[in-house]
This record gives structure tokens, C-alpha cells and sequence, in this order.
């Protein structure tokens, strides 16, 4: 019985030494091929070839999958790879990615550039698509719209505890002109002293009806230009859009009304957020005084 038992492992020994065979040469392979592969800067050349054709045939999956991997690629990037990735964020309706991609081409190439005029028409179609949506913000405003609470009322009443204000509003002003003076943007990220101002920073008021946003910017010698600028809230959706491209370290908080830029902040994606949850609670209630 046990010499039966023996000999019948044999076969199945035999099985398993030829698939372990396969395997190694399988392995052999990949690792061969893994040797032979392009140069990152052909590589990115092949993968920018495949992304026109992609976006050629309209096949924007295809296209957005070749863009994460040249984005992923240590290699510099071609020019075009900023054009036709604001094409494909396009075609998803990312129209705040979109245009930082597509500005962020006609910069790089310049009027030299192949799509120099396309990115342009492009460029201004998004800021028309952005007044098409805050037209019909406006003219829905009699219809109440389900939207998420940015701020509890309770966390509202822990900030009023916190800053000693006299109404909701006072706090939500106190507590984004707190936050915005340590999210101010600075051209070198490199080294942030606070006891140092920013660059780039805003203090913001609030009156009855009206937000008022003054954006205070230093340069090289020395000199600050300061801008103010006024946004009623009327008619103003308080879902308060923002992003971050972390290819130029800025955070940005989009206009309300027409989605264009507004605020350019350093790249800490939970402080920008918090901005713009605070700042969608501010005109809410503004909305609604009889609720402050």
C-alpha cells in the first residue's frame, strides 16, 4: 500500500516540475521585456502619439488612461500634453481642470504652438458655459434647491462661542479671515514663516446683502496693490466650488456666480475646503437673515 502510494506521486511530481517550468520562462519573459522598454523620453513621445489618436477617434477613456500614465511618467512632458488634457477634462465636465490645463498649454507654447488657436476658443467656450450655468443658477432662485449643509448649525454656534460674536455672520467673518491669513499663497513654498505676509492675501467684510473680498498682493521691491471686490448674494448658489493644481502649488476658491477664480490660496487642500464650506455657511445665511 505504501509502495503503491509512492509511485503514484510521480506523475503529479512530474506535472508540477513542467507548470514551474512554464512559470519561470513566463517570468523570463516579462522580466525581458521589462529590460527592453523604451526610454522614458520615447516612452513619452509613444504615449503622447497614442493619446491624439485616442481623442482622434473620441475614445476619451482610452485618452484619459494614456494621461495618467505619461502624468506618471519621470519624463518631461510635451507641449501638446497640456492641450489635449484640457480636452479630455473637457469632455468630463471638469471646467476648472480643463481651463488651468488648456491656459497652462498656450503659456508653455506660446503663439507658436500647433493648438495655439484652438486652446484659445476653447478656453473662452468654458467661460461661456460658466455664465450659461449661473444664468440658470439665477433664474431658478424662487425654486428651493436641495443642497448639503457646508457648516452645522451647531458648529456654527461652537464658532460664535469661540470668537465671542454678537450674530452667526460676525462669527463666519471672524473665522475665514482666521483662516485665510495663515492659507495666504506664497510664491516660494519652500519655507512659510507666518510672521511673514503672504504674497497673495484677503480679508473679507460682510454687509447686509453684499460680500466684500479685499485681495492685497506685495511684490518684489516692496509695493502692494490692493483690489476690493463686491459679490451680492442673491442669486448666488452657496455651494462654493474649489480646487487645487498641484502643478503650480495654488489652491483656488471659484467665483459663486460665474465659477471663475476668486481666491488663490497655498496648496492645503483641508484648509481651502474648510474655506469654502465656511464661506457657502456666510452667504447662506445672508440669503436668509431672518435665520442669523
Amino acid at each position: 500500500m505504501a509502495v503503491a502510494f509512492g509511485y503514484s506521486r510521480l506523475p503529479a511530481l512530474r506535472i508540477k516540475g513542467r507548470q514551474l517550468a512554464r512559470v519561470v520562462v513566463v517570468a523570463s519573459a516579462l522580466l525581458a521585456g521589462q529590460a527592453a522598454a523604451l526610454a522614458p523620453e520615447h516612452e513619452a513621445r509613444r504615449l503622447m502619439l497614442a493619446i491624439e489618436e485616442s481623442v482622434a477617434a473620441e475614445n476619451w477613456g482610452e485618452a484619459s488612461e494614456y494621461l495618467n500614465r505619461l502624468q506618471l511618467l519621470d519624463a518631461e512632458k510635451p507641449d501638446d500634453y497640456n492641450y489635449y488634457r484640457g480636452r479630455v477634462m473637457l469632455q468630463s465636465s471638469h471646467l476648472n481642470e480643463a481651463q488651468a490645463a488648456l491656459e497652462a498649454y498656450v503659456t508653455k507654447a506660446g503663439t507658436e504652438g500647433s493648438h495655439y488657436q484652438s486652446a484659445l476658443k476653447l478656453i473662452t467656450g468654458i467661460e461661456r458655459e460658466r455664465k450659461e450655468k449661473a444664468l440658470v443658477t439665477q433664474v431658478g432662485n424662487d425654486t428651493k434647491i436641495a443642497v448639503i449643509e457646508p457648516a452645522s448649525d451647531q458648529r456654527t454656534a461652537s464658532l460664535r462661542k469661540l470668537y465671542l460674536a454678537d450674530s452667526d455672520n460676525e462669527a463666519l467673518v471672524l473665522h475665514l479671515n482666521s483662516l485665510l491669513g495663515v492659507a495666504g499663497w506664497r510664491q516660494d513654498q519652500a519655507v512659510v514663516r507666518l510672521d511673514r505676509p503672504a504674497d497673495v492675501e484677503y480679508r473679507l467684510s460682510s454687509g447686509d446683502n453684499v460680500i466684500s473680498i479685499q485681495e492685497i498682493r506685495r511684490g518684489s521691491p516692496g509695493s502692494v496693490t490692493r483690489k476690493t471686490l463686491q459679490i451680492p448674494v442673491f442669486g448666488v448658489n452657496p455651494q462654493v466650488e474649489w480646487g487645487c493644481e498641484p502643478a503650480v502649488a495654488t489652491c483656488w476658491i471659484y467665483d459663486p456666480r460665474d465659477g471663475s477664480r476668486l481666491i488663490q490660496l497655498s496648496l492645503n487642500r483641508s484648509q481651502v475646503e474648510e474655506i469654502a464650506q465656511t464661506l457657502g455657511k456666510l452667504i447662506r445665511n445672508l440669503q436668509a437673515p431672518s435665520d442669523s
